[in-house]
């Protein structure tokens, strides 16, 4: 059984919508999908009308972008009551705040001499905007050779086109995907400065899992992580992370995910259910 619990759509920073995603995951042979679009739940229902019609189980996924001293990190939001009214109000006002990051950035790259505009990022941007969508413009425009280009010498955090985005905490992000009975999952941890002082924490708040069988990750850091879920009782899960071509290296369904996993986050989901979710409120907002 063939698996991959780290994909993206058109409905945030993927270049294929919901269903051309399935098709190609059914293409690629694969049995169990979860689509984890940054703050966005908006392509669930066509991606899960699609799977049902292709008999591809779809999970319903989230990837929360949040901030630490230094770094970024992500947290994946795994069978979520993703319909519920407050959730979707909240992750509405994390979208509204990455368009205007977005259009900042675009401000200053136009301040630099860069002929960009913010229509035709948006136009770019079939779903919910961001740096992707920012970095296709400066190639498009010739500015960059490539999307991963364009980061390394305007979007990155160091780049003259970078503007800090609004900090929520990891700690946030699992409050935010706890209050729809959701499994928080830390995403790409690999590389994350003190990780294990950090751990310890996110597990108290209610993290469930952590990637371990990631895109590009080798033997090394895989057996690492792996140690890191043994420790923390985590349960390992994984994915390709894909967005589509040139984005990240990683193909549709190329890393493989056991079967356990799955079967372990389902059994947290069932068990999450049986107690009242809590409810959640962001934080003020904080640069």
């Amino acid at each position: 059984m063939k698996i991959d619990l780290h994909t993206h759509s058109t409905a945030s920073d993927g270049l294929y919508t919901p269903a051309e995603l399935i098709k190609l995951a059914r293409e690629a042979g694969l049995s169990i999908i979860a689509l984890t679009d940054h703050d966005t739940t908006n392509g669930l229902e066509p991606a899960l009308a699609a799977g049902q019609a292709r008999q591809l189980e779809v999970i319903p996924g989230i990837e929360i972008n949040t901030d630490i001293s230094g770094a970024e990190v992500h947290v994946l939001g795994y069978f979520l009551e993703y319909q519920q009214a407050a959730f979707q109000q909240t992750l509405q006002t994390l979208r509204e705040m990455r368009v205007t990051r977005a259009q900042r950035m675009v401000a200053k790259l136009q301040a630099l001499g860069l002929n960009i505009t913010w229509e035709r990022v948006r136009e770019l941007a079939a779903g919910t905007v961001g740096r992707p969508h920012v970095a296709a413009a400066l190639v498009e425009g010739g500015y960059a050779a490539s999307v991963a280009d364009a980061f390394n010498r305007y979007l990155g955090r160091n780049g003259p086109g970078y503007v800090p985005r609004y900090k929520l905490a990891p700690l946030d992000a699992i409050k935010l995907i706890n209050s729809v009975h959701g499994l928080p999952v830390m995403a790409h941890p690999a590389g994350i400065s003190g990780l294990e002082h950090l751990l310890p924490s996110l597990c108290e708040a209610g993290l469930v899992g952590i990637e371990v069988y990631y895109g590009e990750y080798d033997a090394q850091t895989v057996e690492y992580l792996k140690s890191l879920a043994d420790y923390y009782h985590l349960i390992p899960t994984g994915g390709s992370d894909y967005h589509g071509p040139g984005i990240h290296p990683t193909q549709l369904g190329a890393r493989a995910v056991p079967e356990e996993s799955v079967a372990r986050l389902r059994t947290s989901a069932l068990e999450r259910r049986r107690t009242p979710a809590p409810a959640f409120e962001l934080p003020p907002y904080r640069m």
